[in-house]
C-alpha cells in the first residue's frame, strides 16, 4: 500500500484526536491538514515496514504543541469550552465539561497520555511512540495523570496540582 493510499485511511482518526485537542472544528480541520503536509513533505523520513498511525499522531501532536506555544506568546488568555447544547443531556454535558477542565488543569505531558489511551484507545507502546517517550516514563507519567484528574474531579487536588506541575516540569 502506498504511503498517500494508507494516509487517507488514518483522516478520520486524525481528526477526532484534532478534535479533542482543539475542542473546535474548524482548528481540527487546519490542524490536520498541517499534518497531512508535513507528513508528505517529510515522506522520506517514514521507515517504510513501521507503523504510519503513530507516526502521523506525532506529528499532528508536535504540530498543535507547537501552535499552543505561538499562541500563549501571543495571549495567556486561555479558549473557553462551548456551553451545552442539548437541554435533555444537561447534566452529561456538565460532567463532560468538568472532565475536560480538569483535563486542561494538568500539565501537557500528562494530559496527553490520558487523551491518548482513554479516547484514542491506543495501545500504551503506541501512544508512547506517538509522544517519543520510553514505555515507562509514559506509564509513569499516565499514572501520575490519571491520580491528578482524579483528585481534580472529586474537588480533593486542588492544592496538590501545583506540586505535581512543579514534579512534572523536572520530569
Amino acid at each position: 500500500m502506498s504511503l498517500k493510499t494508507e494516509l487517507h485511511t488514518h483522516v478520520g482518526s486524525l481528526r477526532r484526536y484534532a478534535l479533542v485537542l482543539t475542542r473546535d472544528p474548524v482548528a481540527a480541520d487546519d490542524l490536520v491538514q498541517e499534518t497531512l503536509l508535513k507528513a508528505i513533505a517529510k515522506s522520506d523520513t517514514f521507515q517504510p515496514g513501521s507503523n504510519l498511525r503513530p507516526w502521523l499522531f506525532r506529528i499532528l501532536h508536535n504540530t498543535h504543541v507547537s501552535e499552543l506555544r505561538r499562541a500563549k506568546t501571543r495571549t495567556d488568555a486561555a479558549p473557553d469550552l462551548p456551553d451545552p447544547v442539548a437541554r435533555d443531556c444537561q447534566h452529561t454535558q456538565l460532567e463532560l465539561k468538568q472532565v475536560l477542565g480538569a483535563l486542561d488543569q494538568l500539565p501537557e505531558a500528562q494530559r496527553m497520555p490520558i487523551i491518548l489511551i482513554a479516547l484514542r484507545e491506543m495501545s500504551y507502546a503506541e501512544a508512547a511512540r506517538c509522544l517519543d517517550v520510553p514505555l515507562g516514563t509514559f506509564m509513569s507519567r499516565l499514572g501520575r495523570g490519571r491520580e491528578a484528574l482524579r483528585r481534580i474531579v472529586q474537588g480533593v487536588g486542588a492544592g496538590k496540582l501545583t506540586i505535581l506541575k512543579r514534579k512534572e516540569g523536572d520530569a
